[in-house]
């Protein structure tokens, strides 16, 4: 029953309702006592040639009587109850998909997309039972089996009734120890769903990879191969909870042959009529479902208990970025002051950064280039505040980054990553995502600056045009480009470009330059690139190594440095005159 002291917070709030639901039930078992107490009539005035047309007539009067009402309050029990566990499910949905947004980067790599989906659907669902099937078979089971006992006492017999109910604490112990064993196994269970979850969602989403290299006969037999991992742990939580039906009838058929020996024994006695032992017989029927609904009471409560345990684990944890109390939520603006003399990602001894200093004054463009890895997209997470636990300081308009709502200071950068992310939705929605107030001249506006309107001009739907779950139908120049229109549209004060040129071509991205110099003449930008030309009109470029600026300066300054950028620009132009050479052949 712990999973009701757990849920005590809602039902103390939804009392009302589940009041109102249990009372219904209560209805509708005293209701439900009459047509056994009928039919017992029927057959000792029948036994007895007593029944006339007028007590026939008033018999069937009170069993229709009986089925209208039970009807109206079984509609009145469900509205309730039901109803409850809707609102459960929205609210601990919607408490979830919340914290979900709110959680930093270290959550993200902690738990796995599938695994997350797996407590937002099938652990949600089984506490949503608790509150829905659990109330109900646990009130009901109560009142349908404390009313029709007491009926049994007083219509019929109660020396009968202490006899037939004996084997009943039976179900109590049996009910214990399953309860037990299936809390356990059915925790488990939902772990297998989570990773079976998982490897679903990792192999539709790289589905084309795994099409590419030839993977699909190794990609479904390690499939398989987790399913019947599932499977075999699911057959273990059935077979524990198969074993509480057969209990229960067992339990059931000890307590008729009971009635059926002593009551028999009473009647020959004169003890009881046989009109009164038919109404025992009636009685002890409406006694199978309570004592089944104890055994699926159990099965509701220990699932529900094992998912909730894992959606407040979920819950508990908290995000490492915290706003300040009293946080700056004017946009962020003005000068850039980027002072890190020391960052390792969570849980990992590696230094990801180390002295990295520069200072970007407002309107200006900061270039930096590196090899993979060389920490360059590491220098934007901590500008976007997705890891807070570096030495060193970073200031945005003469504040620490720190002092700001999350609001005011990501609303003031554009970012554009280099895995670009599209939604399922038209262009133009995907380029206003950010802005959805913007009209359509602002959305074609920022597509130019990016040098996609043309592209989507020849669309069949142009603007209108769906992209595709992740911008499946577009091209990898084309994404990012419309990632780049979603950055720019709202003119941010700082825009970061992270190697989101890679994809287009040397003229296109010229293009895309130069219309940024010209719209964005009194903003801040930061361009990190693999290819040089990107950032060769920069105020300044930075280039990493192993998270260290080992080069600064200009594009002529590092040009005759004769070191890393000199070298790779010399080599990088080579490539391009080869390229144009095949071309021109």
């Amino acid at each position: 029953m712990g999973i009701f002291r757990k849920l005590g917070w809602y039902f103390k709030q939804e009392w009302r309702r589940y009041l109102l639901g249990v009372t219904f039930l209560l209805l509708v078992a005293l209701v439900n006592l009459i047509p056994p107490k009928v039919i017992g009539d029927l057959v000792d005035a029948m036994s007895k040639s007593r029944l006339t047309s007028s007590h026939l007539a008033w018999m069937l009067g009170l069993l229709l009587f009986s089925g209208v009402a039970q009807y109206l309050f079984r509609f009145g029990w469900r509205n309730a109850i039901w109803g409850g566990a809707a609102k459960l499910e929205r609210t601990l949905r919607t408490r979830l998909f919340w914290h979900f947004m709110k959680m930093d980067a270290t959550f993200y790599q902690k738990h796995r997309t599938g695994d997350l989906m797996a407590h937002a659907t099938n652990d949600l669902n089984a506490v949503q039972n608790v509150a829905g099937a659990g109330i109900l078979t646990l009130f009901d089971s109560m009142i349908t089996g404390g009313t029709t006992i007491i009926a049994m006492v007083l219509v019929v017999d109660w020396r009968l009734t202490i006899v037939a109910i004996l084997p009943m604490p039976l179900l109590a112990v049996m009910a214990r120890k399953l309860g037990t064993r299936l809390h356990a196994a059915f925790s488990e269970s939902q772990a297998a769903f989570s990773r079976l979850n998982d490897k679903t969602q990792e192999s539709v989403s790289g589905i084309k990879v795994i099409k590419t290299f030839g993977q699909e006969a190794e990609d479904t037999a390690d499939f398989n191969q987790i399913v019947d991992h599932t499977v075999q742990i699911n057959r273990r939580v059935n077979m524990i909870d198969a074993l509480f039906d057969p209990t229960t009838s067992l339990i059931m058929g000890l307590t008729y042959v009971i009635t059926i020996i002593y009551g028999g024994w009473q009647v020959v006695h004169g003890q009881i009529t046989i009109g009164q032992l038919v109404s025992f017989v009636t009685y002890v029927s409406a006694l199978v479902w309570p004592m089944f609904a104890i055994g699926r009471l159990f099965n509701i409560l220990e699932r529900g208990n094992a998912s909730y345990d894992r959606v407040d684990e979920l819950l508990q944890e908290k995000s490492t970025i915290l706003e300040a109390k009293d946080a700056i939520t004017t946009p962020a603006h003005g000068d850039i002051r980027y002072q890190i003399n020391k960052f390792s990602y969570p849980d990992d001894q590696q230094v990801a950064l180390s002295r990295v200093h520069f200072t970007l004054p407002e309107g200006h463009t900061l270039g930096i280039v590196g090899k993979v890895g060389a920490g360059k997209s590491t220098i934007f997470k901590l500008l976007l505040r997705e890891f807070d636990n570096y030495d060193g300081v970073i200031e945005f308009g003469g504040h620490n980054i720190k002092d700001y709502s999350l609001d005011a200071l990501l609303d003031s950068i554009g970012y554009v990553p280099q895995d670009n992310f599209l939604f399922s939705t038209t262009v133009a929605d995907n380029i206003r995502f950010s802005a959805f107030e913007k009209g359509q001249q602002d959305v074609e506006q920022a597509a130019k600056e990016s040098a996609v309107h043309e592209d989507i001009k020849k669309f069949a739907a142009g603007y209108d045009t769906l992209v595709g779950e992740k911008g499946v139908s577009l091209s990898g120049g084309q994404k990012q480009r419309l990632s780049i229109a979603r950055a720019v549209i709202n003119a941010p004060e700082l825009l970061i470009l992270d190697d989101a040129l890679s994809a287009v071509d040397a003229k296109t991205e010229e293009e895309i330059l130069a219309n940024m110099k010209q719209d964005r003449a009194h903003k801040t930008t930061i361009i990190a690139a693999h290819r040089l030309s990107s950032v060769m009109h920069a105020d300044e470029i930075l280039v990493l190594e192993n998270g260290q600026v080992i080069e600064r300066g200009t594009h002529e300054q590092l040009i005759t440095k004769h070191g890393w950028y000199a070298e790779m620009w010399a080599k990088q132009e080579m490539e391009a005159a080869e390229e144009g050479e095949s071309l021109g052949k």
